[in-house]
């Protein structure tokens, strides 16, 4: 009997691929970031690393997301040309299809960040479709196919440059890293595309970031090529770096650094670099006409007992009643755990915000003396109170906070990675802190928040301002009321030779 790929084995694989990498990291990451915890030495660096393991084994047994932002759906499609397919819709139409039922899956569903219009209304689509799909004719009789979930604050990090033939890809790109800031969500992988078109070199690099984890090995052996040599040196350089995990200043900023090339014109030396971070997901297979693909989960066993989150220490503050000796007191570096109310809002509420304001309407919400969490959160299932909720990358919330912080009297603003010049100086002008949860702990820290209300602009669906009330949250003091950042002083203490 002849075997056939028919379009229900694409469509069920991609979907059950989307929902396995939504909840479990794959096992070379989480040996790395095992090593990672047991060699780093910043104590501030050491509890995220810890924070982010103990939130990957919880997702891994409550299937629910890693990361509140569960990405775009990037699928590497590589068709073989005597494979026996039997499809009568395009590749994108039958992975649309795939990712329309993994987002909306109803014990388990995925938050929807995919805008259409992007130069316009950039309305959401409400099911995370169009998939970015890469589509290849290869050798062979098979069909395979590499899903990963690629989150915004790392793809927001990428970087593209043409050098000169003579120039060195390593200086580029040391360079680049150390000017990423934390928004990529470190401990990572860095992903390199070297050589080819731009077109070729972009798409290079992000494949590289679906590479097995291999550093460990590739020291113990030595470099058999050039590429290998160029990720010996920048893994070293870029760790040398000091950047650490979320920023904080530490021994690992880079778990591997993966390299593909190819072949490129005489004048030209173009280089793709793209991060991924803490929530790195993605998982391969491969369609033979015998089935949809099959999954196995990773033994938990891989997980080392780090204990749960209560077991944080830090400073108890209560946000029902924030006054100025306290926020005077707090300096960069402080762990805190947060008990009372707070706000959320992102990028479109805050401009919905300022609008208002422009228009003479008072705001929503009363945010004097209050604390808001920069967050778009899944939806709830079951009994949850609310979805995975970790921070978004609060630099998109820089060119706000000076007219918010003026106008409404707000005191606390709590995301993830570093502030910009601008936003720092509004923070010390206003005498209010900026705060760090921990990027990549999105369902840890939902067990943090024991109510959650939509209370304006319900219509911006997971960008919409929630009242939400948190026990014993943790965090850290990243800009202090004088202005001071974690982000500078971390990375300068670890900072080595590089």
């Amino acid at each position: 009997m002849t075997r056939t790929i028919t379009e229900a084995h694409l469509i069920d694989s991609i979907t059950d691929a989307l929902q396995y990498v939504s909840y479990y990291h794959t096992p070379d990451f989480v040996q790395a970031m095992v090593r990672a915890y047991e060699v780093e030495q910043s104590a501030s660096a050491r509890n995220a690393i810890r924070q982010i393991l103990i939130n990957s084994r919880m997702a891994a047994i409550g299937h629910r997301p890693i990361c509140q932002d569960t990405g775009s759906a990037n699928v590497f499609l590589k068709v073989g040309v005597q494979a026996p397919i039997d499809w009568q819709r395009a590749p994108q139409e039958l992975i649309d299809e795939a990712t329309r039922r993994a987002y909306d899956f109803a014990a388990n569903p995925l938050r929807a960040s995919i805008v259409a219009d992007p130069l316009g209304a950039r309305r959401n689509t409400r099911d995370n479709t169009p998939a970015m799909i890469q589509t290849e004719l290869v050798a062979g009789d098979k069909v395979s196919v590499t899903v990963s979930a690629k989150g915004g604050g790392s793809e927001n990090k990428t970087k593209f440059t043409v050098l000169n033939p003579s120039d060195s890809v390593a200086d580029w790109v040391v360079d680049t890293v150390s000017k990423l800031g934390a928004g990529w969500c470190p401990p990572g992988i860095i992903g390199l595309g070297v050589g080819g078109s731009v077109d070729k070199a972009m798409a290079m690099a992000k494949e590289a970031l679906n590479d097995p984890l291999d550093m460990t090995d590739l020291q113990a052996r030595g470099a058999q090529s050039a590429e290998e040599e160029l990720r010996l040196e920048l893994y070293e350089r870029i760790n040398a770096l000091g950047i650490g995990a979320q920023g904080l200043g530490g021994l690992v900023t880079a778990l591997d650094v993966k390299v593909n090339s190819f072949p490129t014109h005489a004048a030209s030396l173009p280089v793709a670099l793209i991060p991924n971070c803490a929530a790195t997901r993605h998982v391969h297979f491969t369609l033979d006409g015998s089935g949809p693909a099959q999954f196995t989960p990773p033994d938990l066993s891989l997980w080392p007992d780090l204990g749960d989150a209560g077991m944080v220490d830090g400073r108890r503050v209560d946000l029902d009643a924030l006054d100025d000796t306290l926020l005077h007191s707090l300096s960069p570096g402080d762990t805190l755990l947060l008990s009372g109310t707070l706000y959320t809002g992102r990028d479109a509420a805050h401009r919905r915000m300022l609008d208002d304001l422009a228009k003479g309407t008072p705001l929503p919400v009363d945010l004097k003396g209050r604390a808001i969490y920069y967050v778009g959160p899944v939806d709830a299932v079951g009994d949850e109170v609310i979805g995975p909720a970790g921070p978004t990358t609060s630099t998109r919330m820089d060119k706000f906070t000076e007219p918010l912080l003026q106008a409404s009297g707000l005191k606390m603003m709590i995301g993830k990675a570093e502030r910009g010049a601008q936003a720092i100086a509004a923070i010390k002008d206003h005498g209010a802190v900026y705060l760090i949860a921990v990027g990549g702990a999105a369902y840890l820290v939902s067990k943090a928040i024991q109510s959650a209300r939509p209370v304006a602009y319900q219509d911006l669906g997971m960008e919409a301002i929630y009242e939400i009330e948190v026990k014993d949250m943790p965090v850290t003091v990243a800009v202090d009321t004088q202005g001071a950042s974690i982000h500078t002083s971390g990375p300068r203490q670890w900072a080595r030779s590089r």
